[in-house]
């Protein structure tokens, strides 16, 4: 795991700025596929939107461990 980031004198976790990174392409994703009009075709749009944040910040999280 890296190290901890120190900010104006407190420490935050590494994985906060990928969080934020990972909550950013989450809702450009969002938008693009709610402007395609996909959520149609989807039982369930809010379980989907998770799963996508989820596939995302794990994705991005192993990227920074590796």
């Amino acid at each position: 795991m890296p190290p901890e980031i120190e900010l104006f004198g407190v420490l935050m976790p590494s994985l906060l700025p990928v969080f934020l990174l990972s909550l950013a392409v989450m809702v450009v994703l969002d938008l693009a596929i709610g402007r395609a009009g996909l959520y149609r075709h989807l039982m369930h749009p809010s379980l989907f939107r998770f799963a996508l944040f989820v596939c995302l910040f794990g994705a991005a999280g192993l990227l920074l461990i590796r």
